[in-house]
């Protein structure tokens, strides 16, 4: 066996090495440690960022649905034939706002929403297209159409709490567009349903029309205010419009037993020479209702009914009226004796 002596020097060279090795596996572990704390941190942060892009997305999504379901709801209201114009208008849906980053979830809202779009604009353009044609037949009558849709809204101005704005007061304009055309044919047909527009007797033989006339009492020429129908005492006499009845009495100008309706819109009916009136003053009568019996009271020759249409108070000519109740009617459902008052 053999004896090694390891000078000083070698020694404290050996110890060097040691204490330089044992010095940077410390540094290396520390700056290891520290990127791996770096790349925690870095990934956190990502992590933090695409949970609040998630949480973006998922409160876009569902914003932009709420307005598909708000603009569906109205649409279907709209087309139901059965709404309310205040329940509509508390659906009309708000306009969109902002995009939705997702392009796969953006793609099928805006497949959604493009059919939405295209259905109401045919349902516009489909409600332009029925007022005119209902805007005409009125027209044919010689009223204008803007009578029937007149109306009046008003009182005090009252501020609501906390000077809070309607919820429908940012509503998508193409919308608000078609409610509005909606609105305007909606009053229009409500209107139409004031026109004097069906027979007021069935099976009765006419005996006198519209106009100058030979007087049956004193033959001499008169203007006669309606038309006459003649038929049995008892015949059932019908109101041929929705109204009100303004006068329901013994009419001592002539007419003898009478009934007038108002229509609204200035447009009223009379039914003159009734042998017994079913009506009462004030009472709201339907369109076919029977609000008589035909008779021969008053300025009679015999039982007939004497029938006018008045607008504005001034008598017209009802032929027109009879003769368009079926036209007006399909556009609703798609919205022997003689005498005279005088």
């Amino acid at each position: 066996m053999r004896r090694f002596t390891v000078g000083r020097r070698a020694q404290a060279a050996a110890t060097g090495a040691v204490l330089g090795l044992l010095a940077w596996s410390g540094y290396a572990t520390v700056q290891y440690a520290s990127a791996m704390t770096s790349d925690v941190a870095t990934m956190q942060r990502q992590v933090a960022d695409m949970q609040q892009d998630v949480e973006a997305l998922r409160t876009a999504a569902a914003e932009r649905a709420e307005v598909v379901e708000q603009r569906q709801a109205f649409l279907s209201a709209m087309l139901s034939g059965q709404a309310d114009p205040a329940d509509v208008a508390r659906l009309l849906p708000a306009a969109v706002d902002g995009d939705i980053e997702d392009p796969r979830i953006a793609a099928e809202f805006e497949q959604i929403e493009g059919m939405q779009l295209s259905l109401a604009a045919q349902a516009d353009a489909a409600t332009r297209a029925r007022y005119r044609q209902t805007a005409a037949a009125v027209r044919r009558l010689g009223i204008d159409p803007r009578r029937l849709a007149q109306g009046g809204v008003g009182g005090p101005f009252e501020e609501a709490a906390g000077g809070a704005t309607p919820a429908n007061a940012d509503v998508d304009p193409r919308f608000a567009q078609l409610f509005a055309s909606w609105r305007q044919m909606e009053q229009l047909e409500q209107g139409v349903a004031s026109i004097p527009s069906m027979m007021p007797v069935q099976g009765a033989r006419w005996t006198s029309s519209f106009g100058v006339r030979s007087d049956p009492f004193r033959g001499r020429a008169a203007m006669h205010g309606g038309i006459d129908m003649a038929g049995p005492i008892g015949t059932p006499i019908y109101a041929t419009a929705d109204g009100t009845v303004a006068t329901a009495a013994w009419n001592s100008g002539g007419y003898g037993n009478l009934v007038e309706l108002g229509h609204g819109a200035g447009i009223a009916t009379r039914y003159g020479h009734l042998s017994r009136i079913m009506v009462r003053d004030g009472e709201r009568v339907r369109r076919g209702q029977v609000i008589g019996l035909m008779g021969s009271t008053g300025r009679s020759t015999g039982s007939h009914l004497h029938y006018e249409v008045r607008i504005d108070g001034r008598a017209v000519n009802p032929l027109p009226f009879l003769q368009s109740g079926q036209a007006l009617a399909a556009l609703q459902s798609s919205s022997g004796g003689r005498g005279g008052s005088r």
